[in-house]
């Protein structure tokens, strides 16, 4: 879900980066970019990977591997457009090329992790799904599982202008992933979005989450524009958006900071009266509490004053040069998918194996229930069984209920203003029902827009970048080789 252009021209074009020897077991390690990314914007993720992970110091894995880092770049930029699907078809292809030449150098990949950021997140989730029905895991030993920023129930509405304006042009305007985002898709034979299918207990792609021995979420608590709180932290409600009026104590760690070691919330919290209309007071008020502008229109005196006064003229001509942007994107994206569906590739071919595997577990789940006898489960539902899963870590959807402090979905939702439909309440209880899932949240404030701020993911153009670097550590430190 990034937007800024890659700055680091003097980096290297590899995407992969090996340490230690020159041979023997590998642990590999992929990174997924976001929307409109690039392999530059996890350049920092990568450095500090590499230096906390990837030294000689830093000790092998429990068969002698050392890290091996790759940074997928087919789908970088425009090709973000084209679906969570494919994102993950072709971060698959990548990882069995890198894996190949490899082994071709003397190396084999024994141990595997994956940390997706905003959108890579989502596709990071689609691509173990690939793997596992591929049998890789049989073989190779899922270690750990990250997202940064990840929407995994899509984006969710508030009851603002802005975000009805966004929910409705969305889908149409981001193509495919627009409406995967959204959760407007219609991705299975029945109907199903996407994410529905990805997050139900039953399906490969949630089964082979299980298979990790880690799995940990990072997620902006606040000032997250991109994708807010609940969905990173795949909760019902957002306890963080009136965060000063609720007087919400915030403490952090020491030495991962901005990450949360602990917060607090009054128990009641008396708000003070508002204020008489031009009052003091009341002018005070409206100053917000974060800059309007992003960090690339942030200029000192007198140039901050041309802005505003230029902003009626600015402001539409911005959002025409967008909309026309992104219009042209999304065309070119779904030219771009039909061709694709039409060749018969490999890829192509493993789309509709994804496809039919899905359509041929929803007709044997029909089928038991016509049937009074209760038959035997189908090749297909053999297939898409993890050999690991059990009926605890799989259930049913009916049976899943999450409310957290004895507060109803319900409340939660209308205590913060969050717009959730029924789809993504379910995605909501089901994944929250994954084993040993561990949530890291980052309090960065005051701050226009904290999405690239949590992966530090262009400190030479935004300084401010460098504070998301507490969060890189801990997800590094945390890192199991």
């Amino acid at each position: 879900m990034s937007s800024e252009d890659n700055v680091d021209g003097d980096a290297s074009p590899s995407t992969s980066a090996t340490t230690g020897t020159a041979s023997g077991p590998v642990h590999l390690l992929v990174l997924i970019h976001g929307m409109w990314g690039n392999p530059g914007h996890l350049a920092q993720m990568r450095r500090v990977i590499e230096e906390r992970r990837g030294q000689a110091a830093s000790g092998k894995g429990p068969g002698g591997e050392v890290l091996h880092v790759l940074v997928p770049e087919t789908n970088k930029e425009d090709g973000t457009y084209d679906g969570i699907d494919w994102g993950g078809e072709r971060v698959a292809e990548e990882v069995y090329a890198e894996i190949k030449k490899l082994e071709q150098e003397g190396r084999k990949v024994t141990r595997f992790s994956v940390t997706g950021y905003s959108l890579g997140g989502l596709i990071a989730r689609y691509l173990v799904g690939i793997l596992h029905q591929r049998g890789f895991f049989t073989s190779v030993t899922p270690v750990n599982f990250n997202t940064v920023a990840t929407p995994h129930i899509g984006l969710p509405r508030y009851p603002t202008v802005l975000s009805f304006l966004f929910a409705f042009f969305g889908p149409k305007l981001l193509s495919r992933t627009g409406e995967q985002f959204y959760v407007v898709d219609k991705w299975s034979k029945n109907g199903r979005p996407l994410l529905e299918v990805m997050a139900d207990p039953n399906r490969l792609f949630y089964q082979a989450l299980t298979l990790f021995e880690h799995v940990r979420i990072y997620a902006n608590a606040v000032n997250d524009v991109t994708v807010p709180y609940p969905t990173a932290a795949i909760e019902l409600g957002d306890i963080f958006i009136n965060h000063v009026q609720d007087g919400i104590k915030i403490e952090f760690d020491e030495e991962y900071s901005p990450i949360i070691k602990s917060y607090t919330i009054p128990e009641s919290t008396a708000r003070p009266p508002k204020p008489r209309a031009f009052s003091a007071q009341w002018f005070k008020e409206l100053k917000p509490g974060r800059p309007l502008l992003p960090p690339a229109l942030q200029f000192s005196f007198p140039y901050n004053v041309l802005i505003y006064v230029l902003t009626p003229v600015l402001v539409p001509l911005f959002l025409s040069l967008v909309l026309t942007r992104l219009s042209l994107a999304s065309h070119a994206s779904r030219s771009r998918i039909k061709q694709l569906e039409k060749e018969e590739t490999g890829t192509e071919r493993l789309v509709h194996v994804f496809a039919t595997l899905e359509r041929e577990v929803e007709d044997a789940v029909v089928d038991m229930f016509d049937n009074s006898d209760g038959p035997s489960p189908s090749a297909s539902d053999r297939t898409l069984s993890s050999p690991s899963s059990n009926s605890s870590s799989s259930p049913d959807a009916k049976e899943l209920a999450v409310t957290g402090k004895g507060v109803s979905p319900t409340r939660k939702e209308r205590q913060s203003g969050l717009v959730l439909n029924e789809t993504q309440r379910k995605l909501v209880r089901w994944l929250n029902t994954l084993p040993g899932l561990k949530k890291e949240l980052a309090f960065i404030h005051p701050l226009r827009n904290a999405h690239g701020t949590i992966i530090a993911r262009d400190v030479q153009r935004f300084p401010a970048h460098k504070i998301g670097e507490g969060v890189l550590r801990h997800w590094a430190d945390h890192f199991i080789l």
